[in-house]
C-alpha cells in the first residue's frame, strides 16, 4: 500500500467533504480515506500509485480537480526508444506523479505531479535507473555553449575513434588475397581495437549496465553484446593460436562498428539540435536590457527590473522588451516571428505591442501590461515546447512495439548463432550474431515520430501557427470537415451600428425624446464586452450620447444582456430572447426584414414587461478580404466548410452566400455548437472547429481538432489545440497543410525505420551482411530519419494548396 496526500481544488463546505469522500472511496484499491477542508488535501492510501489516474478522474467526475503543476526535465543518456520507455516508467514509479511524456529527440521529459510535492524523488529515480535528469530553464548563452561543446567532444571521439580503426580496416584488404604481411601484429591490433572498445565505447556499456539493471534491453546493450562479442573472439584467438602463426582476428569489426555507431550518434546530435531551432530563435528574441524612463530621465536596465505599469523607451531598430501599450509616438512593428505575418504593421498610441517584434522607424514609449513569463512571447515559447515535449498517440504504439523488440533480437541473435553454428561453423554463426545484434538497434524508429513533430510544431510556429500539442498535429491530417464560426473569424469581427430606430411611441416623439432609447442602450452596454456593445458605443459617441452604466449587469450567453436602469429592468438581444419575453416583433417587420436581407445582424431594446420593443439596431459586419479564398482552397483540399453561428438565419445565410458555403446553421447557442459538433462526429467526421470567442470555447473542445484566432478570447485559446496567431482565415488550410506534411514525414520515417530492420536482421542472420556494414547501415538509418524529418522546414504556406494526401 502507498500512502498519499493529494491537493484539492474546489472545495468550499463540509457538503462537499463528504462528496469528497465518497468519491475517493470508490476508486478500487483506495482505503483510510481522510479529507481535511481546512488544508484542502485528502489522505488515503492505494494499493499502486498508478491508480491516481482513476483516482483524477473520480473527482473529477465529482466536480473537484487535484491541485497539479506540470514541468519539463533534461534527461541525460537517452539513446533509443528503449530508454524512453524506461524513463516513464521509472517517473510513473513515483508517488505523486500523474503523467510523463518523454522525447527522445530533445532528450526531455514532460511531467505532470501534484501540486507541492517534493521532486527530489524524481532526480532520484532518474538516478536510479540510469539516466540524471534536472529541471529545463530557458535557453541562456551559457547553456548553449555547454550543448555545443558536448557536440564537439563528441566530434573528437568520432575522429580519434575512426583513426585507430583505420590501421586495422585497411589491413583486412590485402589479408582477403592471401597477404597478411600487411596485417598489423596481432598486440597491436589488440592495443587499438581495446582503446576504441573500452575508452570510446564506454558510453555503450554504461547504458548497457543501467539496461541490465532495470532488466530490459537497449541500443547499447545490442552494440555492447555485438562488439565485445567479436572483441573476445579476437582476443582468444591472438593468446591461444600457435607461434608463427597468424590468427584469425575480427578487431577491425568490433573498432569500425563502434565508429560507425559514434558517428552516427554526432550525425544524429548534430541534427537534433536543428530540430530545436524555432524554440532558439523564439527566445532570443527577447532582450535583456530595457529603456526605462524615470523621473531622473532615461536609463538602461536589465529586464528583470521593469515592472507593470512602467513606461519603457523602444528606439528604431531595437526589439521590444515587454508586452505593452503605447502611450506615445508612431512606427512600423516587424511581427512576423510572432504572428508570421511578412509585412510591418503600423502602430499608433492606444495600440499594443509584444514583446520581440522589431520596432523600425519610429520612437515608441510603452506602457508595459507583461513582462518576462507573462509575455505573449513567453507563452508562445511554452506552447511550443509543450507540443514538441508531447508525444503523438502513434508514438505509444511506436513505444509498446520497441518494448518487445529488443529481446526478440536477443532471441533472434542466440538463434542465429546456434543454429548457424550447424551450417556456416561456429566463428562465422558468430559473426552473423554479431550482426543481428546491431543492425536491429531501434534508434530509428525512437526518433521516427518526435522528430518529425519537432520540425513540423517548430516551423509552423515560424508562419503564425501554434500546435499546442502532438495529438492536436496528428489528427489534423485526418480532418475532412471545417466548422467556422462567423462574427471575428470570417468576418472581421468590428461591426458597425448602421441603423438605431425608436419603435412604438418613441418613434412618434420628438427627436431628443428618441434620444433616450439610445440612452438606455448606452447604459446598458456601458461594461460588455461584445463587439456589438463596442459598435453601440462607437455610434453613441458619434452622437454626442453619454449615460452611465447600469447596475445589476448581466450577460445571457447566446441571448444578450440585462440590467437595471432607475431600478426598471432594461432586457437588449436578439429575437430568441424577446420571443422569451414574449415581446412582439410586429411593430418592426418590416424593418427588420430590409435589414436581415442585407445580412445584417438585428436586436432590439425592451423595457421588463412591455409588449414591444423601444428600439431596433442593425449591426452591419464586413467579410475578410481572405475568407473566401479560405473556402476554395479548403474545397481543393476535399474538406466541407460548415457555419455555425448564434446570429440570424438571414445574415448567416447571407455570408454564406457570399462565400459558397451551403451547410448553415444559425441562432444557434454557445452550448448547442458544440451539439452540432458531436452530432458530425458521430456521423464519421473528423472535425475541426474555428472560433474565436468564450462562446466558441465549448465548441473548439467538442471537436476533434479546434482552431482559436489569437485575435480572441484566452478562453477560446486556451480550449483549442490550435492557435493561429493571425486574425487570417487563411492559415487555416496552412495548419491542415502542415499536419499533412508532418504526418506524411512520420509514415516514410516509420516504414524506412521498420524497414532498415525487416529486411536487415534476415540478412544479417543468413550471413549476407558483415558486421560492419550492419553498424553502418545501423547508423544510417538514425541519421535518415532525422534527415528526413528536417526537410519540413522548408515548408511555406501556399496562396493555392492543390495538393491532395
Amino acid at each position: 500500500m502507498t500512502a498519499i496526500t493529494l491537493p484539492i481544488n474546489g472545495m468550499t463546505c463540509a457538503s462537499c467533504v463528504s462528496r469528497v469522500e465518497r468519491a475517493l472511496t470508490a476508486v478500487p484499491g483506495a482505503s483510510k480515506v481522510q479529507v481535511n477542508l481546512a488544508s484542502d488535501t485528502a489522505y488515503l492510501e492505494l494499493d499502486a500509485t498508478s491508480q491516481l489516474s482513476a483516482v483524477s478522474t473520480a473527482l473529477d467526475q465529482a466536480g473537484y480537480q487535484l491541485a497539479t503543476e506540470a514541468k519539463q526535465l533534461s534527461i541525460e543518456g537517452m539513446s533509443c526508444a528503449g530508454c524512453v520507455r524506461r524513463v516513464e516508467t521509472a517517473l510513473l514509479a513515483v508517488p505523486g506523479v500523474l503523467g510523463a511524456e518523454v522525447n527522445l529527440a530533445s532528450q526531455q521529459a514532460r511531467v505532470m505531479y501534484l501540486a507541492g510535492m517534493p521532486t527530489d524523488e524524481l532526480f532520484s529515480a532518474l538516478k536510479k535507473a540510469g539516466y540524471p535528469g534536472r529541471w529545463v530553464t530557458p535557453a541562456t548563452a551559457e547553456e548553449q555553449d555547454v550543448q555545443a561543446v558536448k557536440l564537439k567532444s563528441e566530434r573528437r571521439h568520432v575522429i580519434f575513434a575512426a583513426l585507430l580503426s583505420a590501421p586495422l580496416a585497411l589491413g583486412m584488404f590485402p589479408a582477403l588475397f592471401g597477404y597478411h604481411q600487411f596485417m598489423l601484429p596481432p598486440l597491436l591490433q589488440l592495443l587499438l581495437a581495446s582503446i576504441v572498445q573500452f575508452y570510446f565505447g564506454a558510453r555503450f556499456y554504461r547504458g548497457a549496465w543501467h539496461a541490465l539493471r532495470n532488466r530490459t534491453g537497449n541500443m547499447d546493450l545490442l552494440v555492447a553484446l555485438g562488439t565485445s562479442a567479436g572483441w573476445a573472439l579476437s582476443s582468444w584467438h591472438v593468446f591461444t593460436s600457435p607461434a608463427g602463426v597468424m590468427p584469425e582476428l575480427y578487431y577491425e569489426a568490433s573498432a569500425v562498428i563502434v565508429s560507425f555507431v559514434l558517428l552516427g550518434k554526432y550525425l544524429e546530435s548534430r541534427a537534433k539540435r536543428q530540430t530545436l531551432d524555432a524554440i532558439r530563435a523564439l527566445t532570443a528574441l527577447r532582450p535583456d536590457m530595457a529603456r526605462l524612463r524615470t523621473a531622473d530621465g532615461e536609463q538602461l536596465v536589465p529586464l528583470e527590473q521593469i515592472n507593470l505599469g512602467d513606461h519603457v523607451l523602444i528606439q528604431p531598430g531595437e526589439r521590444i522588451p515587454v508586452d505593452g501599450i503605447i502611450r506615445e509616438g508612431g512606427s512600423h512593428v516587424d511581427e512576423s516571428m510572432l504572428t508570421g505575418e511578412s509585412l510591418p504593421v503600423s502602430r499608433q498610441p492606444g495600440d499594443s505591442v509584444s514583446a520581440g517584434a522589431m520596432n523600425q522607424d519610429g520612437m515608441l514609449v510603452v506602457e508595459t501590461t507583461a513582462v518576462g513569463h507573462d509575455t505573449m512571447l513567453a507563452r508562445i515559447v511554452r506552447l511550443v515546447e509543450s507540443a514538441q515535449a508531447s508525444k503523438a498517440p502513434i508514438q505509444r504504439l511506436v513505444d509498446r512495439v520497441s518494448a518487445v523488440f529488443v529481446p526478440i533480437v536477443l532471441l533472434i541473435a542466440a538463434l542465429t548463432w546456434g543454429l548457424g553454428s550447424l551450417w556456416f561453423g561456429g566463428e562465422q554463426a558468430l559473426l552473423n550474431a554479431i550482426a543481428v545484434l546491431v543492425i536491429a538497434c531501434p534508434c530509428a524508429l525512437g526518433l521516427a515520430t518526435p522528430t518529425a513533430i519537432m520540425v513540423g510544431t517548430g516551423v509552423a510556429a515560424r508562419h503564425g501557427i501554434l500546435i499546442r500539442d502532438a495529438q492536436a498535429l496528428e489528427l489534423a491530417h485526418k480532418v475532412n470537415t471545417v466548422v467556422f464560426d462567423k462574427t471575428g473569424t470570417l468576418t472581421l469581427g468590428k461591426p458597425s451600428l448602421v441603423t438605431f430606430a425608436a419603435l412604438g411611441a418613441l418613434a412618434q416623439t420628438r427627436e431628443e425624446e428618441q434620444g433616450s432609447a439610445l440612452m438606455l442602450a448606452v447604459a446598458l452596454q456601458r461594461n460588455a464586452e461584445h463587439p456589438l456593445a463596442r459598435a453601440l458605443l462607437d455610434y453613441a459617441n458619434a452622437q454626442q450620447v453619454n449615460a452611465p452604466a447600469a447596475t445589476d449587469f448581466r450577460v445571457h450567453s447566446g441571448l444578450g444582456a440585462s440590467g437595471l436602469i432607475e431600478g426598471q429592468r432594461i432586457w437588449l438581444g436578439n429575437r430568441r430572447l424577446m420571443a422569451d419575453l414574449k415581446v412582439s416583433l410586429e411593430s418592426s417587420a418590416r424593418l427588420t426584414q430590409q435589414h436581415e436581407n442585407q445580412g445584417h445582424t438585428v436586436s432590439w431594446l425592451a423595457v421588463e414587461g412591455a409588449s414591444e420593443p423601444i428600439a431596433l439596431m442593425a449591426f452591419a459586419d464586413t467579410l475578410k478580404p481572405e475568407a473566401l479564398r479560405t473556402i476554395n482552397q479548403l474545397r481543393e483540399l476535399n474538406i466541407d466548410s460548415w457555419l455555425i453561428s448564434g446570429d440570424s438565419q438571414a445574415a448567416a445565410q447571407a455570408v454564406g452566400e457570399q462565400l459558397g458555403i451551403t451547410h448553415i446553421e444559425a441562432q444557434v447557442l454557445p452550448e448547442d455548437k458544440a451539439r452540432h459538433i458531436q452530432n458530425l462526429r458521430d456521423q464519421g467526421q473528423v472535425v475541426a472547429m474555428i472560433g474565436d470567442g468564450i462562446n466558441d470555447a465549448p465548441a473548439l473542445s467538442a471537436a476533434d481538432v479546434g482552431m482559436a484566432m489569437s485575435t480572441g478570447t484566452d478562453v477560446a485559446m486556451h480550449s483549442a489545440g490550435i492557435t493561429l496567431m493571425r486574425g487570417d482565415p487563411q492559415l487555416v488550410p496552412a495548419a491542415l497543410d502542415i499536419s499533412r506534411h508532418t504526418w506524411r514525414k512520420i509514415r516514410q520515417n516509420l516504414f524506412w525505420a521498420f524497414v532498415y530492420n525487416s529486411l536487415g536482421i534476415p540478412l544479417a542472420a543468413m550471413g549476407l551482411l558483415s558486421p560492419m556494414l550492419a553498424g553502418a547501415l545501423m547508423a544510417l538509418s538514425s541519421v535518415s530519419v532525422v534527415s528526413n524529418a528536417l526537410l519540413l522546414k522548408r515548408w511555406k504556406p501556399q496562396p493555392r494548396i492543390a495538393e491532395r494526401v
